[in-house]
């Protein structure tokens, strides 16, 4: 860098721009040196290389900043557009393009701690996910089985929960060791809500007891918040600090002041049960008495309506039956056959006479044949002296029906001859021949 006398640009002496550039860092370095500067953040660049470049203004003027990616990941908290920032860094010229600038290497919220800022932000951003929304929030179980609790072993949360718990409603505790505060914690809590999940737990506590503001940062840490909202299991916050809100007892399902308090919310008390049974069985005998008396009144009532609907329907019927009767009178076959019994005694009166009629002549045909029948009979053959002769069942009119010692029938006018055949003429009288 040239000495103050001599004229900077002369053509005595003229300078390149890396001279001028360097000097000037040289010179800033030796005279300014490191130095804190407040101002509103404006333009926000969070390049993906994880730099960050934003200017730092205030109503007169803006200096442009640059914070490198391992000092930003050293911030609790996140930089974002309009925040009031103390910044400490030095200033320099960046060589290859001449702009003015500071590098920060450490930053602060301006009149708000890196913690609490770190908290607002961190709170602000899981609301608008909506892991603290009331809508969500789940009823804890009225009978739990098992109880899950999460807290350390040696703590007095511990103790706390199991003498609440029995002096109300024993049921089993399954305890989930986890660090309550230091670095470790978040983690090991968040794990053991999940190792809690699967089991077969009802319910989850999740604490710890007393202890300064100071000792919430493990349940104000993200992983210990998103592992109690995405729990499947209703969850109860027990921090143990009833005048500080942790971001845990904002997404649990419900928030308990002491450990104490959250076994006492997990179950009920017995005594109260049994008295909310008996309760309920003196209501039910009633609703059941109630329901039965008006179910009588219903029967009565229906008894009533089905006798007058029979009596209005047999007098119904009656009045069709008479009716049916009165029309069956005077379709009825005997009222006809009275009314048409003189023009069927005259049909029968005309009948008997042709039937005598007929009967007479069919008497006299018969008396005539019979005497013709009687003229043609054999019998009165034999009342003129001839016989009939027999052999068997056939009456014989050759002599070639017999043999010699046959027997023959022979049938008179009175009487008949039983004959024994002792000879045989083979032909008649009247051919003059004879065996």
């Amino acid at each position: 860098m040239p000495s103050p006398s001599t004229k900077a640009g002369s053509r005595e002496r003229p300078l390149a721009p890396s001279q001028v550039v360097r000097g000037t860092n040289a010179l800033l370095d030796r005279e300014i040196g490191t130095l804190w500067i407040e101002g509103e953040v404006e333009s926000l660049v969070k390049a993906t290389s994880g730099h960050l470049y934003f200017t730092l203004k205030d109503p007169r003027a803006q200096l442009r900043a640059v914070m490198w990616r391992s000092d930003a990941a050293r911030l609790k908290f996140a930089i974002e557009s309009g925040q009031s920032l103390c910044c400490r860094g030095r200033l320099s010229i960046y060589d290859r393009d001449g702009k003015f600038q500071l590098y920060v290497q450490a930053a602060e919220p301006a009149g708000l701690g890196a913690e609490a800022l770190a908290f607002e932000q961190l709170k602000r951003r899981l609301a608008e996910e909506g892991l603290f929304d009331s809508a969500r929030k789940r009823a804890l179980p009225r009978l739990p089985k098992r109880i899950g609790l999460v807290t350390s072993k040696s703590g007095a949360a511990v103790r706390d929960v199991i003498r609440a718990v029995e002096r109300r409603y024993p049921v089993p505790i399954l305890v989930a060791d986890a660090r309550v505060q230091g670095e470790s914690a978040p983690a090991q809590i968040a794990r053991a809500i999940s190792e809690l999940c699967r089991t077969d737990v009802d319910v989850i506590i999740v604490g710890r007891g007393g202890g300064s503001s100071g000792d919430l940062s493990a349940f104000n840490d993200e992983r210990v918040v998103r592992a109690v909202a995405s729990c499947p299991i209703p969850v109860i916050s027990a921090v143990g600090h009833e005048v500080d809100l942790s971001l845990t007892d904002m997404a649990a399902d419900a928030r308990a002041a002491t450990p104490t308090s959250a076994g006492e919310m997990a179950v009920p008390v017995l005594a109260d049960l049994a008295e909310l049974l008996s309760k309920a069985e003196r209501r039910l005998l009633r609703e059941i008495e109630h329901r039965l008396q008006v179910a009588r009144q219903e029967l009565d009532h229906l008894e009533d309506r089905g006798r007058h609907a029979v009596d209005d329907s047999i007098a119904h019927g009656r009045l069709r039956l008479g009716k049916a009767e009165r029309t069956l009178e005077t379709l009825h076959p005997r009222a006809q056959l009275v009314g048409h019994r003189g023009a069927l005694d005259r049909l029968a009166a005309r009948a008997q006479a042709r039937v005598r009629l007929l009967l007479e002549q069919r008497q006299r045909t018969f008396a005539t044949l019979a005497g013709q029948l009687d003229a043609l009979s054999p019998l009165r053959v034999l009342d003129r002296g001839y016989a009939i002769a027999a052999a068997g069942p056939s009456v014989l009119t050759s002599s070639d029906q017999v043999t010699i010692g046959g027997e023959v029938a022979v049938r008179l006018r009175r009487g008949s001859l039983a004959c024994r055949v002792e000879s045989i003429t083979d032909r008649n009288p009247e051919d003059g021949e004879q065996a």
